[in-house]
Order: C-alpha cells, then structure tokens, then sequence
C-alpha cells in the first residue's frame, strides 16, 4: 500500500501526491517513453520497457524517495525522484533531482508540486543539496526549476548527442537546509 503525501485541491480538482510503487511502472512507461523518443530532454536513446522501468522504481526506493501524482480518477500525470549526486563518500548529502509530467497534464502545477514534496522528503532525510541537470534549451523546466528555488550554476557545452545534434546541460543547484555539521542521510523507506 502506498503513503499518500499530501492531497492538493486546485481549481476544481484534486492531486494526490504519494509514493511511486512498481506497480506504477506501466504508467511512468507511458510519460517517459515520448520524452525518450522523440526528445534530448532525456539523454537516454532507448526507453526503458515497463520491467526495466519496474526494476528503476523499486532499486530507487531502497535508498531515495519517488514521487507520483494523480489526478482525481486515479491517473499519474507525473513523476519525481532522487538520486546520489556523486559517487564518493563526501557527496553523500547531496542529490540529483529528476521530474517527468504527462504531455497533456504540462503547465498545471503538477511539476512545481512534485519538486516541493520531493525536497521536503529530502530535507526530512537529512539531504542538503539538490541538483537539477537541464538539457538545453529547455526554458520550461528552467522556469520551473527556478520557481522552485534552484539556482543557475553552469553549463556543461555539446556533452550529449542525440536526435542529430549536440546538446548542452546546464545544471541548477538548490540549498535544502542550512549548512551543518551532517549526520548520515537516512535511507528513505516507502512502508
């Protein structure tokens, strides 16, 4: 059974944030797939297929919160989750932030929503810095990502290929709590 987050009423409808469950795989299948195929939002070049996707949802959850929102019949029309930002043991506190929405469902809050649960979960973790990659240009996500409080950080020039040309990332930076001396960030557990 999955944790409701929070439900949000909003001009007429409801948005239930919750946590993802594998079962949601099909679903964020269906909102990736496009992005993948037809876009260099996504750096991947094949999508995942709904185990693979599966297999993502359930290896996130073991350590970082993954996000989903409905609509009010039940339907996910959009998704965020975290991830380590680096490797090495010093960048523990710090992680990558990724959000998806449905097409149809673009420019109605839902993003904007996604990203505040989500940096409330990583607050609430211990986490204190989050990360956003964009690949360029993508005025959409970087207005979203700027309203949610991250900041421009740099870009990376011409790093990935896809769909015929080079693309640039930039990257976006957002301070989740005040500096500190850290205790380990906590594992998130979605019982």
């Amino acid at each position: 059974m999955s944790i409701v987050l929070r439900a949000i009423h909003c001009r007429q409808r409801t948005m239930t944030i919750r946590i993802a469950m594998p079962d949601d795989a099909s679903s964020i299948t269906e909102i990736y797939t496009p992005i993948v195929e037809s876009s260099a939002i996504s750096f991947e070049l094949t999508p995942p297929d709904v185990e693979g996707m599966r297999e993502r949802i359930a290896t996130t959850l073991t350590h970082f919160p993954w996000l989903v929102s409905e609509d009010d019949s039940g339907r996910i029309d959009g998704y965020a989750y975290a991830s380590p930002h680096r490797t090495r043991a010093a960048y523990r506190w710090a992680v990558d932030v990724t959000a998806y929405v449905r097409g149809d469902a673009r420019r109605s809050g839902i993003g904007t929503r996604l990203h505040v649960a989500l940096c409330e979960e990583l607050v609430a973790l211990g986490y204190f810095q989050a990360f956003a990659g964009i690949a360029l240009p993508n005025p959409a996500s970087v207005a979203l990502h700027e309203s949610v409080g991250f900041e421009y950080l740099g870009t990376y020039r011409e790093v990935g290929y896809k769909l015929g040309a080079w693309h640039d990332v930039g990257w976006w930076q957002k301070a989740l709590q005040a500096s500190a001396i850290p205790q380990g960030p906590r594992r998130f557990r979605a019982d």
